[in-house]
């Protein structure tokens, strides 16, 4: 793609996203959301593959409807009201459907069902875009109208989501639609501590982002999208094979390792608010997570691939792929733990 093609894109990304965090009307932050959509939606069909297409396609269907859903909801609140102010979302039947589209654009579930069909048909790359940046706009919205929202609706798309995407990764041999599922696990989490600690949601976006990135830039250099052809890859890049391996723990919340951080204070946070049995239920959720993580190790770093040659190291050209930002992300996804006290001291 030409690089000033690129550099509007971006920047438009960008501005769509800035756009809806800076606004505090529906209006403006609908027109965010637009923007933003319309960005990526060039990004994910460039390849101009029928399964890339297809995917563009899907996801275009299902932000249309979310946008046309907030639009609606934001209409009826200032009919209501008399105002088009988010701080101001009095009438329940707006702030419900408000949820709902926003658990559509992030692919809650059990408005999931696009994601990872869409994720599946793109690139890597793209998919990096579409799992991170993708996700800071409607969640932005969402913590900004947390407190007008029923807390029964948090809590089930919390609880749905996490059990969705545990479930839904067990059976899976794609590692795209397995990151999907992680992602979805990942804003099950997020939503369901939102109501109590809307900083530890932040901070389970913060360390969500390091550890996904990592996951899909180390996929990328690897260029694997399958779980049968990791098996070969401890032979061509061992070192990497290790990482990867210690990224994927860490994105099922494996102490010592970043992603246990978020886990551990968003159920300390749930047993405080005495919601034990639902803290419960996100721990088991969690296990799932942590079940097919564990499968990509043991694929990655304990099997040889049956039509590999008889020596271990075959011949393997040099990568021309920068791994600055690789190495950066890793060690943010692997390392952070030990901060978790003073992280504590600033979000309380």
């Amino acid at each position: 793609m030409n690089p000033f093609v690129l550099l509007i894109l971006f920047s438009s990304l960008g501005l769509g996203t800035t756009l809806t965090f800076a606004s505090s009307h529906w209006l403006l932050a609908w027109m965010g959301l637009e923007i933003n959509t319309l960005a990526i939606i060039p990004l994910m069909a460039q390849h101009h593959h029928p399964r890339a297409v297809e995917a563009t396609t899907k996801y275009f269907l299902a932000q249309a409807t979310a946008a046309a859903m907030i639009l609606f909801a934001g209409t009826t609140n200032a009919w209501i009201t008399g105002t088009w102010e988010m701080a101001d979302m009095s009438n329940p039947l707006a702030s419900t459907m408000v949820i709902i589209a926003l658990a559509l654009k992030i692919g809650l579930a059990p408005m999931h069902l696009w994601m990872p069909e869409v994720l599946q048909g793109l690139d890597l790359t793209t998919g990096l875009i579409l799992s991170t940046w993708q996700k800071l706009a409607p969640l932005a919205l969402i913590m900004q109208t947390a407190q007008s929202i029923s807390p029964a609706l948090l809590t089930t798309l919390g609880l749905l989501s996490t059990l969705v995407g545990g479930w839904g990764g067990l059976n899976q041999t794609q590692l795209r639609k397995i990151m999907a599922y992680s992602s979805i696990a990942h804003m099950g989490w997020m939503i369901i501590i939102l109501q109590y600690a809307p900083q530890l949601t932040l901070l389970a976006l913060l360390t969500y982002i390091f550890m996904t990135s990592a996951a899909f830039l180390t996929l990328k250099t690897l260029t694997t999208t399958k779980i049968n052809t990791l098996a070969t890859a401890w032979s061509k890049n061992p070192t990497l094979s290790a990482t990867a391996a210690l990224v994927l723990l860490s994105l099922a919340g494996l102490p010592p390792l970043t992603g246990f951080m978020p886990k551990w204070l968003i159920l300390q946070e749930l047993t405080k608010q005495d919601l034990p049995t639902i803290a419960t239920v996100m721990a088991l959720a969690a296990l799932l997570g942590l079940y097919f993580c564990l499968r990509l190790c043991y694929s990655m770093t304990l099997t040889i691939s049956p039509n590999m040659n008889n020596p271990t190291t075959p011949w393997r050209t040099s990568t021309t792929q920068t791994s600055f930002s690789l190495a950066l992300l890793t060690t943010a996804a692997l390392t952070l733990l030990p901060v978790t006290p003073a992280i504590l001291v600033l979000t309380t």
